[in-house]
């Protein structure tokens, strides 16, 4: 058991939990909790080492019962160890370390996701679990938007790291898949263009939502080939940007499902 807080492997993830860094340049993430780590192990994501405490569910040393039969790597810890090496307040028992993986990109292309500048990690991990709810392609992550495997961002997403592609690009090669995928191009701007229940979200299509504070950006408003908005009729400024992309994304599906013969 490992019971020292100074511990190498321990101070290892709590740098992958703290520097994007650290996380971009050795190609890995951290999940904590039982629900996380089954998602990852269903998927078929291998992890690359596992931290458990003792006192586990019994649904949590099944898990453990898996991993151990594909060979991973486990280590016990202590209480203090866990809390010390985990990002949340109330650590849940168990935490992963995990590679990085760009799932491959379907084809055809038909409903991309694009969040622009959102840099609020609840946020981002909210419109990944709602993008994969809905049926979306892929997520392709613009500059200037938070790290897609932020710890924050993965206990939002709920899993959709482990089966929605997701890939962080430039807005050239942004813009190359979705030339090369012929999308049209919607971009959602407060009080600009038609009422999104106006516009054709059906398919092919790439959705735009941009952060709260700013909205979407220049760069993605150059590539526009519709603007739209959600109707607000109280007094409110704006929506939060998950809700935002939420109502947008489950107007696609409604469209979608609407053209089922």
């Amino acid at each position: 058991m490992i019971t020292s807080t100074h511990n190498p492997k321990i101070q290892w993830i709590r740098k992958l939990q703290s520097q994007s860094k650290a996380r971009r340049e050795e190609q890995l993430l951290v999940a904590e909790g039982v629900r996380l780590c089954e998602e990852a192990l269903a998927a078929g994501w291998p992890a690359q080492t596992v931290l458990y405490t003792d006192g586990l569910s019994e649904r949590g040393n099944t898990l453990l019962e898996s991993l151990a039969a594909q060979g991973t790597a486990l280590e016990q810890v202590s209480e203090q160890v866990m809390r010390s090496a985990s990002d949340t307040q109330t650590p849940q028992g168990i935490l992963a370390v995990l590679p990085q993986r760009s799932l491959p990109l379907p084809q055809p292309l038909e409903l991309v996701f694009i969040p622009d500048e959102v840099r609020d990690p609840g946020n981002l991990g909210t419109m990944l679990r709602t993008a994969e709810a809905a049926g979306v392609s892929a997520v392709l992550l613009p500059p200037g938007t938070v790290d897609v495997f932020s710890p924050k961002v993965v206990r939002a997403a709920m899993g959709a790291h482990f089966r929605l592609p997701t890939y962080t690009l430039g807005w050239e090669g942004i813009q190359r898949h979705i030339q090369a995928a012929k999308l049209r191009v919607i971009v959602a701007v407060a009080g600009a263009g038609m009422p999104y229940t106006q516009a054709d979200l059906h398919t092919s299509l790439a959705l735009v939502i941009g952060s709260e504070a700013e909205g979407a950006g220049e760069k993605a408003r150059l590539l526009a080939d519709e603007l739209v908005h959600i109707p607000m009729p109280g007094k409110a400024e704006s929506l939060n940007a998950a809700i935002a992309a939420a109502i947008l994304l489950f107007e696609s599906v409604r469209q979608r499902e609407q053209s089922i013969p």
